[in-house]
């Protein structure tokens, strides 16, 4: 019996969290954030691309399901072609291009220096006490609601 096909993202690592565990997709054909559909029967679970393509499987991978939680269920060669560094943090997706100047670019001092002088830094903000907006609501702190005056 298969159970209702879920979207899940794919982690920058190619792993999908499901059910309490972590699954590994081919990190050639996935991108970070890419949904996947993961379908899942007693005994394995199948991760598909939601993208479509021309000629291509969506079929990303099949692997047994595994019980209990926190277990990570990887297939070595689904990390060919990432970094070889420590935690295996990128998969090989385009990444999103950055269009915020760097903090050391001289654009970005440039920026900061305009917004320390802008005019807009020193507007005076209106203070009043809380109690004035008891009164526009017709509540009162620390109270029952009621709006009897002690005597």
């Amino acid at each position: 019996m298969v159970l209702d096909p879920q979207l899940r993202h794919v982690g920058k690592d190619c792993l999908v969290a499901f059910d309490g565990n972590l699954y590994s997709v081919p990190a050639r054909r996935v991108r970070p954030r890419q949904l996947v559909e993961v379908r899942a029967t007693k005994s394995e679970v199948m991760l598909r691309s939601t993208l479509t393509g021309a000629g291509t499987d969506s079929l990303l991978a099949t692997h047994p399901r595994a019980f209990g939680r926190g277990v990570r269920v990887v297939d070595e060669h689904h990390w060919d072609g990432l970094p070889t560094g420590k935690g295996r943090r990128t998969t090989t997706g385009d990444a999103p291009a950055r269009s915020r100047p760097q903090p050391d670019s001289e654009e970005a001092r440039s920026l900061q220096s305009l917004l320390n002088r802008a005019a807009v830094a020193r507007i005076e903000v209106g203070r009043r006490p809380l109690s004035v907006y008891d009164e526009l609501t017709g509540t009162r702190p620390f109270t029952n609601g009621s709006t009897e005056e002690a005597s």
